[in-house]
């Protein structure tokens, strides 16, 4: 008799397994975990998010998704009837390792509280359901808390050693230099810089440069700190470009100045913040954005073994060694798949270069070779540790806060600057009951 190759017998073997009924992996609701800043009520987020481990009946974690359509489910819901809010509650997200991402965006604020019921089909989960007192503020709520409060609720990291790398050649920040230094050498008509004030917590600013339009992304992420938090008075210059501007030496003549940036390099000076797209889609997230830190954890592509062994990108035209990249890919398209997908600084080489179709973000994650994946496995364990909103929020707040420690005079609302107002929400319930503290009594 012809025997079979040991591979198919394989896969006859899996086949006649799940004929005859393979054992389920059976998750245990009470035994599995549950945690998040979600689940904190102090927690103010423009998406509130927890995770769920699955853990079997012997207590063991799962590591992989459990078969068939998983029935984990979430209700957030008003604990007083009479409080009727729009609360947006989607389905769990499964990471495909055994754990899921919960998220959920309120639209007014609850005073009396949250009861949050975590199921497992009609079991409840781990502690389920959990009681969030209330006031819980919504996100375009304007009651800004104590910053050291607001740390410790939020679970700020006492030491973050970019900050520190970025501030370490700046040991004082002379203003005056600033506003004499930055509009001449940044400011120009091809510029990007917006000069910020904050006093008292509020938020004025005047536009330098020709390209200021990005200047909607730094509002909105310094907007909705003070909803949250009492900033520090400080004054400061935000580089909306996509590259860093500041590239003197640190024991050269002239010194470098502080400019924050989106973006940094190993020879340049720029004190980093975390990208605009990044913190919009935070902001946006379940409202106007499908793509954004939480959702993407969810759809992270096929598995590694159907992955496109081929380099990809997709973008508009900001860099000059984008256009590069995509001349590499006509001459290597069985490497690298580039395309430009709108152009604006180098207009004229659209008709060389074609222009690519824009690609769904999820498509991103189809490359592969095994350092890839190590890198890939590397950097979700460490975008799920740094880049979550609540870890984003604690960021922008201690490198404003290392700035305005660093000046070495009072800022100022300067000639030309106007007023950030913040957005009005008027459909939404909101009623601040913490106490206005003045900086006398801070």
């Amino acid at each position: 008799m012809r025997r079979l190759p040991p591979a198919l017998l394989l896969q006859l073997r899996l086949a006649l397994l799940v004929a005859a009924g393979a054992p389920e992996v059976l998750v245990s609701a009470p035994r599995s975990l549950v945690w998040g800043p979600g689940l904190q009520a102090a927690v103010v987020l423009p998406v509130r998010y927890f995770y769920l481990q699955a853990v079997n009946s012997e207590g063991q974690n799962l590591t992989r998704s459990p078969p068939g359509q998983t029935p984990f489910k979430v209700v957030v819901k008003s604990l007083s009837p009479k409080e009727l809010v729009r609360i947006h509650v989607p389905k769990p997200l499964d990471r495909n390792d055994g754990t899921f991402l919960m998220r959920y965006r309120m639209y007014e604020t609850v005073d009396e509280g949250l009861k949050i019921e975590v199921l497992y089909g009609n079991e409840h989960v781990a502690q389920s359901p959990y009681i969030l007192k209330g006031p819980v503020y919504h996100e375009y709520c304007e009651c800004p808390e104590d910053s050291q409060v607001w740390q410790k609720t939020l679970s700020c990291p006492t030491k973050e050693p970019q900050i520190a790398k970025d501030f370490a050649s700046f040991p004082s920040i002379n203003l005056q230099q600033m506003l004499n230094e930055v509009p001449k050498r940044f400011g120009d008509e091809r510029g990007a810089i917006v000069h910020y004030t904050i006093l008292n917590n509020h938020i004025y600013r005047r536009s330098l440069g020709k390209y200021t339009d990005f200047k909607m992304f730094s509002d909105e992420i310094l907007l909705s700190l003070t909803r949250k938090v009492l900033l520090p008075d400080l004054e400061f210059y935000v580089n909306l470009e996509d590259w860093p501007l500041e590239h003197r030496k640190v024991n050269g003549t002239p010194s470098p100045i502080p400019i924050i940036s989106w973006c940094g390099s190993l020879d340049s000076r720029d004190v980093v913040l975390p990208t605009y797209d990044i913190t919009h889609s935070m902001l946006e997230a379940m409202r106007g954005v499908t793509n954004d830190l939480l959702s993407i954890q969810g759809n992270t592509g096929p598995s590694w073994i159907n992955k496109t062994e081929r380099a990809f990108f997709r973008g508009r035209d900001s860099r000059e060694e984008r256009l590069q990249l995509v001349q590499l890919s006509k001459e290597n398209p069985q490497l690298l798949d580039a395309g430009i997908t709108g152009y604006f600084f180098f207009q004229e080489k659209e008709k060389e270069l074609g222009k690519a179709k824009l690609m769904g973000f999820f498509d991103f994650f189809k490359e592969n070779d095994e350092e890839a994946k190590k890198i890939a496995k590397e950097g979700q364990l460490m975008a799920r540790d740094l880049l979550q909103p609540h870890r984003l929020y604690c960021y922008y707040y201690q490198v404003l806060q290392k700035y305005a420690e660093r000046q070495s005079s009072k800022p100022e609302v300067r000639d030309g600057m106007e007023l950030v107002p913040q957005p009005e929400d008027s459909t939404a319930i909101c009623q601040c009951r913490r106490k206005k503290l003045s900086r006398e009594e801070l």
